[in-house]
């Protein structure tokens, strides 16, 4: 027993010692990448999905350099099927199409080099098309002159039966571009040849449209309910310029002398692929600009005002805008019932569609230099009024900002079109780029570089004003200093309809602000900003990566880009209060470090209201009745890419057949041994008999 002790013990210290790797580790090498997947809405699904469950598409690497290059994995390749390898120049729509049409094609990989690359962008020409305010000219994909997204392809809304990966990290990319050079650069002889191939798994649980995907998930499955898919959802972030009166919930009623200024924006963006969608021209500078322009306000103006004409102004950031207007729909929706907006638990008022005497939607503000007030016949008089005070303004401070009034019944992709749609009398006017140039809007290059951002990092204070010096350079401004201005004019533009007079301040807005929003929603959340305004603890740092916007599909859980809104909200909009931190501690009062990290006790307006689609409020809605947004997002398991050798074709049929001589031999043998048992096991059958012993 000790020999086998000292055996056994020998054994485990040798196998603890020996460093092992995997079988699989040694034949595969993960590659990192954002995958597209798939959504789907009341009339067909959209995005990508794998195969199947249990293995996901293989396909061997082939670079394409040139388009020449993409004739020789459609027409017939040896060695079929590929995935080719894609530079952004060559995802356009006819190509992509092409590649997905082909049934030698099996997967497409998107790797990040953007040489030569003039624009990128999978949205529609025409983006919420179906969900414009009726009276409106029909935006028509073949006249240039009625789009909103001249550069878009619509591959954000095409079918794609196979898997599609961006490798977003140069060193993926890299790793799967020398793969394919290593071993499959040989285009004649691949067919017996070992070739490098990927394998993605990126398998989509949902199929039809919303509503086959809903019913399915209703149906009871064998051991636990199955969801498919989940309604795309999340929260508007909202505040108001003056604290509104808190009153007992249980006794709450609409008050119709309240008045209501209602300035808005898109919380959200989104692109093809997952976890990456910054939006930094498309809507992240038309939320800095109102962001900053409730900053100014808030220091120009009084609560005095507020008591004296009982109007105020709500800052409105609104979610799943991309997706049919889902934030506005959401609002209107709750607006129109009884007591439902702002929610019960907020203690205040509640509001209607009559309390609204004016929205201010800002759109995408592209260029900056020009833009353009977008009015129907419901704001009319006051649009024009409104740019004739913001061009006196304009011209006082130097801005440098040409702002129009265009009286048009087409108005760009913004949520006032959910406002019109419910009445086409409704008075908003719209503030957004005169001509669309947003070359990669919705796509995953609408990035820092887009919108010519660069970290400035000249103040601390990001809490002060401007104030406009005649020796300020003003020849080439940065975006930091044209958002800025935008955002002044606005806010003087909103301060001479409440107070009926003219600022005679020399503030103007503040362009650090800017400069230090832009820097946590583009490049990291462990931001000054952010770092600031944390009102929960005083030592939280944030992550070194921006936070995403995407609305995704979120109910009980406030995403990070909507809760980093919030608290930004709060800090903007809020009021000093002369108290120490023992005694901030009952709400609205919170305790935040600061811009200049004392501490200080600050009101805020704050809150948050759900973004979700009426069509899945409603009890039996018709999802064909094309009356709100049925988008919703499928559910999966893994999302997993993998690169490795894979046999030539040669090898592989030597292998099968190997296999199967084997195999064959096998069953002639265990057939031979089973037939002659008797005569093969005979004489081992008698000695056991010998050698037992005789029984009575």
């Amino acid at each position: 027993m000790l020999k086998y002790l000292i055996v056994l013990l020998c054994i485990v210290v040798f196998v603890s010692l020996v460093s092992s790797d995997r079988t699989k580790d040694k034949i595969y090498e993960n590659v990192v990448g954002n995958m597209c997947f798939r959504r789907l809405n009341s009339t067909h699904q959209t995005g990508c999905s794998s195969a199947g469950k249990s293995a996901g598409n293989v396909g061997v690497l082939h670079y394409i350099e040139k388009e020449e290059d993409i004739s020789f994995i459609i027409n017939d390749p040896p060695a079929p099927p590929y995935a080719p390898i894609l530079k952004p120049k060559f995802f356009t729509r006819e190509i992509i199409l092409k590649l997905r049409d082909s049934k030698f094609v099996s997967a497409i990989i998107l790797v990040n080099d953007t040489t030569d690359m003039t624009h990128f962008s999978q949205e529609s020409k025409c983006p919420n098309e179906f969900f414009r305010h009726m009276n409106q000219p029909v935006c028509d994909v073949t006249k240039p002159e009625t789009v909103w997204n001249p550069y878009g392809t619509g591959l954000l809304h095409e079918n794609f039966d196979i898997p599609i990966i961006f490798l977003a990290s140069k060193n993926e990319s890299e790793k799967v571009i020398k793969c394919f050079k290593d071993f499959n650069t040989d285009l004649e002889g691949q067919a017996g040849k070992a070739l490098c191939s990927i394998e993605i798994d990126s398998f989509m649980s949902a199929a039809g449209n919303s509503e086959v995907c809903f019913r399915r998930s209703k149906f009871p499955g064998f051991l636990k309910q199955i969801t498919f898919c989940d309604p795309l959802q999340g929260k508007n972030v909202y505040a108001t310029l003056f604290p509104r009166k808190i009153v007992d919930p249980e006794n709450r009623t609409n008050d119709q002398s309240e008045k209501i200024i209602l300035i808005s924006a898109r919380l959200d963006t989104t692109s093809m692929f997952d976890g990456i969608a910054l939006g930094a021209l498309d809507s992240l500078a038309s939320v800095a600009t109102l962001i900053t322009s409730a900053h100014y306000l808030r220091k120009i103006i009084s609560n005095d005002i507020y008591e004296k004409n009982n109007v105020n102004v709500l800052f409105m950031l609104f979610n799943g805008e991309s997706y049919d207007y889902i934030g506005s729909q959401s609002l209107v929706y709750e607006l129109k019932k009884k007591n439902a907006f702002p929610l019960k638990l907020t203690h205040r008022q509640p509001l209607t569609m009559d309390n609204i005497i004016l929205m201010i939607d800002i759109g995408p503000l592209d260029g900056f230099d020009t833009l353009s007030i977008y009015s129907l016949n419901g704001a009319n008089g006051i649009a024009n009024k409104f740019s004739a005070s913001v061009q006196a303004y304009n011209e006082k401070f130097g801005l440098n900002v040409n702002i129009t009034t265009r009286e048009t019944m087409s108005l760009p992709p913004v949520s006032a079109q959910t406002f019109l749609r419910e009445n086409s009398s409704f008075p908003a006017f719209v503030i957004a780029a005169k001509k669309p140039d947003n070359k990669f809007y919705h796509s995953v290059f609408d990035d820092a570089g887009n919108l010519k951002y660069s970290y400035q990092n000249k103040s601390l204070d990001f809490d002060k004003l401007d104030v406009v010096q005649s020796s300020e350079d003003t020849s080439v401004p940065s975006v930091q200093v044209k958002i800025r201005n935008v955002a002044t004019l606005l806010g003087l533009g909103v301060y001479d309809i409440l107070t009926d007079q003219k600022y005679t301040g020399e503030g103007i807005a503040s362009s650090a602000l800017v400069d230090e929003y832009l820097y946590c929603y583009l490049v990291a959340t462990n931001c000054r900003l952010f770092d600031s305004i944390f009102v929960f603890r005083d030592d939280y740092h944030g992550s070194n990566y921006p936070p995403q916007r995407y609305v995704s599909v979120q109910a009980s859980i406030t995403l990070e880009a909507t809760g980093w809104a919030y608290r930004v909200f709060g800090f903007v909009l809020s009021e000093k209060v002369n108290k120490n931190k023992e005694n901030c501690t009952v709400l609205p009062l919170y305790w935040i470090p600061g811009s200049l990290k004392k501490g200080e006790c600050r009101m805020m307006t704050q809150n948050l209201s759900f973004a979700i689609s009426p069509a899945f409020e409603e009890e039996g809605y018709n999802f064909k009745s094309n009356l709100y947004s049925t988008w919703t997002e499928s559910t999966w398991t893994d999302l997993t890419a993998r690169i490795f050798l894979r046999p030539s074709i040669a090898h592989e049929s030597f292998t099968f057949l190997i296999g199967l001589f084997v195999m064959i031999i096998s069953f002639l043998l265990v057939f031979f041994v089973k037939s002659k048992a008797e005569i093969l096991f005979s004489e081992v059958v008698n000695a056991e008999h010998e050698s037992l012993p005789a029984q009575c």
